[in-house]
């Protein structure tokens, strides 16, 4: 997968998430939160203007203050919400409340009536493609009607532009109406991308069995795909024109289990975008990823291309990965 530039087409949500102040606070204790930015596709969008990318979102926000404040926020960080269409009625913008701990950690996700499935095929071409390098989204997108439509939509338009897909599995079950449907629909997806990231559950899952997502993951680089197979701790093994290249983690003091998977995103995707060769693309993802976990919020958290090399300088180096260890 090859990338001629930096600018960025995402599609999926933007929502509101709350934490629980001061850090450490359980929510059911909790009498201050603090408000940012969230959704997985908007941190994604935040990550790669950080470092030196331009993204555009496109997705639906609710009409209410709750929309308001993603769409002011999406502006905050500069992320262009041209294509950022507001939905009323009953439809509601995505909100979690998540904590500011690892231990017990809470997070409470309210998706009941996303506003974000109401994305339809008429939002989606509306876009003009040809001005960006890559297509970008998540597999929340495709969880329900007339969202997952017109994603695939996407695709065929971004195709035809000539765009690179690149795919975040992104497996929430909670989004989904059974684990079947999510598998058949996630497995069509995948099929259709250039470039897939994702842990090793989720291409488990994608699989049928969750001991053999690493075969699924070199069944998908055998089609000349682009595969991110991420381990946790464990670190990453990416697959590339019949290469395998295992790397670490960055060891960090962590204040939450949140935020790791779209700030690695962002880093890898950016890094490419910028020239660095793929092991260095995939480093400096697993070191914004540990940046973004020891940090407060998503959004917010997401480092700049100075905060990043900061760390990379100031830090002993990632651990070594030698062996893929599949989810049991």
């Amino acid at each position: 997968m090859k990338l001629g530039g930096k600018d960025f087409l995402i599609v999926g949500r933007a929502g509101m998430d709350f934490y629980p102040d001061p850090p450490g606070t359980r929510t059911e204790d909790a009498a201050h939160f603090v408000s940012c930015l969230g959704g997985s596709s908007a941190n994604i969008g935040v990550a790669l203007v950080k470092q030196g990318c331009t993204a555009a979102l496109v997705t639906r926000v609710s009409d209410d203050a709750i929309g308001r404040f993603a769409v002011n926020q999406l502006d905050h960080y500069g992320v262009d919400r041209t294509h950022v269409t507001p939905v009323g009625g009953e439809a509601r913008n995505s909100l979690a409340v998540v904590e500011t701990r690892v231990e017990d950690h809470q997070s409470v996700i309210y998706r009941n009536g996303a506003a974000d499935f109401e994305m339809t095929e008429a939002d989606i071409e509306a876009v003009d493609y040809a001005p960006y390098d890559a297509l970008i989204t998540t597999g929340t997108v495709f969880a329900a009607e007339p969202s997952r439509t017109a994603a695939f939509r996407a695709f065929d338009l971004a195709r035809g532009a000539g765009l690179p897909l690149i795919f975040d599995i992104d497996y929430r079950p909670y989004s989904w109406p059974s684990a079947e449907v999510a598998a058949e629909v996630l497995g069509r997806a995948g099929a259709a991308c250039d470039c897939i990231v994702g842990n090793d559950v989720e291409f488990g899952f994608m699989a049928g069995r969750y001991d053999r997502g690493l075969d699924k993951a070199r069944a998908l680089a055998s089609e000349g795909k682009l595969i991110v197979y991420k381990m946790g701790e464990k670190g990453a093994i990416t697959f590339h024109e019949g290469e395998e290249i295992r790397t670490g983690i960055y060891p960090t003091k962590a204040l939450k289990p949140t935020g790791a998977g779209d700030s690695f995103m962002g880093g890898f995707i950016a890094a490419l975008a910028n020239g660095h060769d793929l092991k260095t693309a995939i480093l400096r993802g697993s070191a914004s990823a540990a940046m973004v976990v020891a940090r407060v919020g998503c959004a917010p958290a997401m480092p700049t291309t100075d905060e990043l090399e900061a760390f990379l300088a100031d830090h002993p180096g990632p651990t070594e990965q030698s062996h893929a260890h599949p989810a049991p």
